[in-house]
């Protein structure tokens, strides 16, 4: 179901920050409010770069766009620091979900590594039940505002940790109580995915599902180590299965013709033709999800191949080839940004309507960890915005 007649979301009403969306991935440890972090931080004496939100909100941002996802991941020592106890916890996992909700999001599965947040003393299984409870509260919180808001855990491994097994068992002791998926993050360069095949097979034999970090730091050799050991349903990030992508251009479109698989317009004179290798073919062909997160994306280098500016970002390439994109923050602390913020980004990059954010969010919606009577539900909420959107605006 999509609106009538889409129309350019910069040249009507629509004030996209009140359209519904879905955050796929979004780390817990990375979108904590700066305020936040230095009341905590004051409790354990834990020392932090600046002594001001303002300041401190700078500097991480700073701090994180240097290009290299190495530098970028640093940052993350000061928010693990003031996350070790339960009350923690359960705050942080609280503003979280009322900071999505104030984003539009409707649904979010918030991903985060247990086995980092018990150097406090908590168990893996206290640190579970302490986030579960702050993102209830949150969510109980915005709905109370008058926002809709229901959320999930992906409970993430550390790849270099080695504790994949015992994760994944944390993980699906808890599905039912707030879990709803598995993650692997950190260095993906030196740990793949068949590091861990013990703990996705483990998954797969109780039909629990993964999402794995891959071709951000690492290119197709990790998607495909992903997609085989991993058994990965998305692929977090999965920017750089645009390098299986080759487009030839021509000086005109009846050079061009219309050969398979895609064509990409350019200007009014060049027509590329995109050949796509195998494992991008079997990505796109069989829709699997890509967690792209556009402005991280930049930040840490993942599509330097392509560019250094939002313009060059891949992002609009494999939308129009057909791949199950889907837009997200990564972390919202870092990067400076919300879900608002990314797809204003792109609107304004790629003349994007409000048609094309229908399809990314029901994108989204589609690659949920949800069973299909949930996402079918949320679905028809999510084209009943949007139409009512167009609706208002026309």
């Amino acid at each position: 179901m999509t609106p009538t007649q889409p129309n350019p979301v910069s040249d009507t009403a629509i004030d996209i920050a009140t359209l519904p969306k879905i955050s796929l991935h979004d780390h817990l440890d990375g979108g904590l409010r700066p305020a936040t972090i230095l009341e905590l931080a004051a409790e354990i004496g834990h020392t932090l770069p600046a002594q001001d939100a303002e300041a401190l909100g700078v500097w991480f941002r700073e701090s994180a766009d240097s290009g290299s996802l190495e530098r970028y991941l640093e940052t993350f020592d000061h928010t693990i620091a003031v996350m070790q106890t339960r009350e923690a916890l359960i705050r942080v996992a609280r503003e979280f979900v009322e900071d999505l909700a104030a984003d539009g999001v409707v649904y979010g599965e918030v991903r985060w590594a247990p086995e980092q947040h018990v150097a406090g003393g908590l168990s893996l299984d206290d640190a579970v039940e302490a986030v579960q409870e702050g993102l209830e509260a949150g969510a109980a919180a915005s709905i109370a505002a008058g926002r809709v808001i229901q959320v999930g855990q992906l409970i993430t491994a550390m790849r270099h940790a080695d504790r994949s097994l015992e994760i994944a068992e944390l993980a699906v002791r808890h599905r039912g109580r707030g879990a709803v998926g598995f993650d692997i993050a950190g260095a993906e360069i030196g740990f793949p995915a068949a590091r861990f095949a013990e703990a996705f097979t483990y998954l797969a034999s109780h039909q629990f599902p993964a999402t794995v970090h891959a071709g951000e730091a690492a290119g197709i050799e990790s998607i495909v180590d992903a997609l085989v050991h991993g058994r990965a349903l998305r692929l977090g990030h999965g920017v750089r299965i645009a390098e299986d992508i080759e487009i030839d251009y021509s000086d005109s479109e009846n050079d061009a013709g219309d050969a398979s698989p895609g064509r990409m317009d350019g200007d009014d004179t060049d027509v590329g033709i995109a050949n796509l290798g195998s494992v991008a073919s079997w990505v796109r062909d069989r829709g699997i999800p890509l967690e792209l997160c556009p402005s991280s994306n930049l930040q840490t280098g993942a599509v330097e191949a392509f560019g250094d500016d939002i313009e060059s970002h891949p992002f609009d390439l494999l939308y129009q080839l057909g791949f199950k994109v889907t837009v997200n923050t990564d972390n919202r602390l870092m990067s400076g940004v919300t879900l608002t913020g990314e797809f204003e980004l792109l609107v304004e990059t790629f003349g994007y309507d409000l048609g094309d954010l229908l399809e990314l969010t029901l994108n989204a919606v589609d690659a949920t960890f949800l069973p299909l009577e949930d996402r079918e539900a949320l679905a028809e909420h999510v084209a009943s915005s949007f139409d009512r959107a167009a609706g208002q605006a026309s």
